[in-house]
């Protein structure tokens, strides 16, 4: 699917700009523009499912509702357990200053996260993708989080089958291209 992807937020800044807070009054990122449809959306998840629904049928779309959620709980999941956990790492080491770290609370995102990784390690014992059989809005939604994890210089519990997993992200073209940019 053709897109054009504009870098909005953090040192690109944009998203603070009259043009786009009249499309996202919230100021965050992400936000799709479909000008094909003339809709404008913001939030994650919402606009993975409309993607998925609008251009993804029998992909990332499937018709079996049972399947579909399957996708979906982990869209949830990680925006709900996951997200936190990764946001109290990535907010201490990458964008606060060694000198104001809350090294404590680092440490207790960091068992955490490392909690949450044998859990989806533990959930692709069986599966190749946490969406079932193919690739889907289930990874889609945690892969983002899990590639900053791994990509923010900790060690982590080695879990065979969450990298085996994340090998198989780093051969698809628009994770390399989107999601594996520098962490900020």
């Amino acid at each position: 699917m053709p897109y054009d992807q504009i870098l909005a937020g953090g040192k690109y800044g944009v998203n603070q700009d009259a043009d786009y807070l009249a499309m996202n009054p919230n100021g965050l990122v992400p936000l799709l523009k479909d000008d094909e449809t003339d809709l404008l959306l913001w939030e994650s998840n919402a606009i993975v499912r409309y993607l998925a629904a609008q251009y993804g049928q029998n992909r990332l779309w499937v018709d079996n509702p049972a399947r579909r959620a399957e996708g979906e709980k982990w869209m949830d999941w990680a925006n709900q357990t996951l997200s936190p956990a990764h946001r109290v790492i990535l907010m201490g080491l990458v964008r606060t200053p060694p000198e104001k770290r809350d090294q404590a609370a680092i440490e207790a995102g960091i068992e955490k996260c490392d909690g949450l990784f044998a859990l989806l390690d533990d959930a692709l014992a069986h599966q190749p993708w946490f969406s079932g059989d193919n690739f889907g809005t289930g990874d889609i939604a945690i892969a983002p989080f899990v590639y900053n994890l791994l990509n923010v210089g900790l060690k982590w519990t080695p879990r065979p089958n969450l990298e085996r997993w994340y090998q198989q992200l780093t051969e698809r073209p628009a994770f390399r291209k989107v999601v594996m940019i520098p962490v900020t």
